[in-house]
């Protein structure tokens, strides 16, 4: 399983320190603790972080290395203990779901760790980590069916063999199931892309001048690329206001924008979806959402919004890439799908 470390768990500490969370003023901090995990040099790391964390005990980062410290000092408990926490205060990062399922399922707490894991995929359901080892859980839960099958009946031909699949999948990776010494190096919060020009409209056709008979003759229909410009305008219009009642917290009109067919993340039904959204929208004192290089593709009934969000909430900053599936539904369109880093 991918744990926040290279080699198993590269990608995931990457995504997360490369999100800037706690922005530059604090890179040396960073470095320098990264650099005693690199040179394993664990105890002055742990004085490092807690040193850190004693004038801003929130730090979401430095916190996430305490984690990482904790874990490669064997103290696997307290390490767990960190990212549960982290998860409590900061429930919209997928990666400290990702360490915490790694450690449970480390212990065979199997259970726990799938509830980790579909938490972080609801959280990001573009999260390729989490799903790797989402299936990782599966087939460990799997391991666990077919020996109990095998036990009440160890004449059961068909079991054996599919137990014997899932240990040929795993025996080649037990020497990989410890972390390595330490992840990458956080990189600075992205510059955002200047805003683009506003999309150039073309004005609809001319209507039609009257003939000179009794009956004036009817008036000519818009052209297909007015009409077009028109339905591209319509989804900029409809993912801006998407994106100020976000961080408005004006939560009636939030949610409104999703249409009746949206594609709730992972197996939440859409209530459950909107209580989630509700609980982590509401609780943050302050928000901001910021939409930059939005592109917008129509075809016919259809839309797809692309674009590069900044999104600061409290001590939190994130940017990323962001795709919206949007629907017309009557005069709005609405939102069906939305994924992160598309």
């Amino acid at each position: 399983m991918k744990y926040v470390k290279t080699p198993l768990s590269n990608l995931a500490a990457l995504l997360f320190l490369a999100a800037g969370l706690s922005g530059a003023a604090h890179a040396d901090d960073y470095a320098d603790t990264l650099q005693l995990l690199r040179a394993g040099k664990l105890v002055e790391a742990q004085a490092k972080t807690d040193a850190f964390l004693t004038t801003k005990p929130r730090d979401p980062q430095m916190r996430f290395l305490k984690g990482v410290i904790q874990r490669d000092s064997g103290k696997v408990n307290e390490a767990i203990a960190t990212f549960s926490k982290l998860t409590e205060d900061y429930p919209e990062l997928p990666e400290p779901y990702n360490n915490l399922a790694v450690l449970y399922a480390g212990q065979s707490q199997f259970d726990k760790a799938r509830a980790a894991l579909e938490q972080a995929i609801r959280t990001n359901p573009s999260y390729a980590t989490a799903h790797e080892n989402l299936g990782d859980v599966y087939a460990k839960l799997a391991s666990q069916a077919y020996n109990k099958a095998l036990q009440l009946d160890s004449g059961n031909t068909a079991v054996q063999p599919k137990l014997a699949l899932i240990r040929e999948i795993f025996t080649p990776n037990l020497k990989a199931q410890r972390p390595a010494t330490s992840p990458p190096a956080p990189a600075p919060l992205p510059t955002p892309a200047p805003t683009p020009p506003p999309v150039a409209q073309t004005a609809p056709a001319p209507i039609a001048a009257p003939t000179p008979a009794p009956a004036p003759a009817p008036a000519t229909l818009p052209s297909k690329p007015a009409m077009a410009n028109s339905a591209t305008r319509d989804v900029e219009a409809a993912v801006a206001s998407w994106a100020k009642a976000w961080a408005a917290k004006d939560m009636a009109t939030y949610l409104s924008a999703y249409g009746r067919d949206f594609d709730a993340p992972g197996s939440q039904t859409r209530s459950a979806w909107e209580d989630d959204r509700r609980m982590r929208i509401m609780g943050k004192s302050s928000i901001s959402v910021k939409l930059d290089n939005l592109t917008v593709t129509v075809e016919g009934s259809r839309a797809v919004a692309k674009f590069r969000q900044d999104y600061r909430a409290d001590a939190l900053s994130v940017s990323s890439r962001k795709t919206l599936d949007l629907q017309r539904v009557g005069e709005r369109w609405l939102i069906v799908k939305e994924s992160t880093g598309s």
